[in-house]
């Protein structure tokens, strides 16, 4: 059993999880990452996708989230995310629905930018439902 070191996941609504953890691994567009107690300091980008973080008492849990960083200095890791989600909390039916929407806006074709918007809500629906079928 690794050493137990402090973590905070913070979303754009607030802090979702504060405690002491043994790992944690994310995604970032290089691929996986997996950060245990004593790791370099560094700060890093956050990918779309699943973060897993395993605490003290051995239980691992899995958690969809959005784009951000992660800082790890002084043997503490805090992960700043836009969203964070446990994947059973997902409404599939609202991800779904925001799929299409965001699918329609792609087809319609209007300024870079709003093409751009819809690909990241695309991308965003996606890994939700990616998720919360892999439960």
């Amino acid at each position: 059993m690794s050493e137990p070191y402090f973590f905070r996941i913070i979303a754009s609504n607030g802090v979702f999880f504060e405690g002491k953890i043994q790992t944690v691994i994310f995604q970032t567009i290089d691929g996986e990452v997996e950060l245990m107690a004593h790791h370099e300091e560094m700060i890093i980008a956050v990918d779309l996708g699943l973060l897993r973080f395993k605490t003290s008492d051995d239980i691992w849990h899995r958690v969809v989230v959005g784009v951000g960083t992660a800082q790890f200095a002084n043997n503490r890791c805090t992960v700043l995310v836009d969203t964070c989600e446990r994947p059973e909390d997902v409404d599939k039916a609202r991800a779904e629905a925001a799929m299409e929407r965001a699918k329609e806006q792609l087809r319609q074709r209007k300024s870079l930018v709003e093409y751009q918007m819809a690909q990241a809500s695309l991308a965003r629906a996606i890994n939700r439902l990616k998720q919360t079928y892999k439960s």
